[in-house]
């Protein structure tokens, strides 16, 4: 399975992805059965997104008699670490905290997955600058920091 390649899944796509993933292995019907179900796609909508998966090869595909056989070709949290890295390398690195602790409040985490976010926090505040660089201009600067301060 590839677990280095970044490779962009539209939201439509994520949501074919996180079936397949989620079943490993799967045949065009079931998730064209679950798709239909789950989000009220026609055959040929979910058909359509495994064709582009297939080609940006986030899936592989196998045939067993009429029926095609889809497998992930990327891992799950690669593609999840991926994605979150893309976003976050767009955002002002001044506001990169807020962001996560908004996102923080509007999503259900479970205690176990709390425990592990504090520990990683704790572990960071040891090497942590007192300040970030803004990385909003070329040349470094503190406009958001004024900004804010306002």
């Amino acid at each position: 399975m590839n677990t280095s390649d970044e490779i962009e899944i539209s939201q439509s796509e994520w949501e074919t992805m996180r079936v397949i993933w989620t079943l490993q292995k799967a045949t065009s019907h079931q998730i064209i059965e679950i798709l239909e179900e789950k989000l009220g796609w026609k055959a040929s909508t979910t058909k359509t997104y495994l064709g582009r998966l297939v080609k940006k090869g986030a899936l592989r595909t196998s045939k067993n008699g009429r029926e095609f056989i889809y497998q992930p070709m990327i891992e799950e949290q690669v593609a999840m670490d991926n994605a979150s890295k893309s976003l976050f390398v767009h955002l002002c690195q001044h506001k990169v905290g807020t962001t996560l602790a908004n996102l923080i409040d509007q999503i259900e985490l479970s205690k176990s997955d709390i425990q592990m976010l504090i520990g990683k926090l704790e572990e960071k505040a040891q090497t942590a600058p007192d300040k970030v660089s803004c990385n909003c201009l070329p040349e470094n600067c503190d406009m958001d920091c004024k900004m804010e301060d306002m």
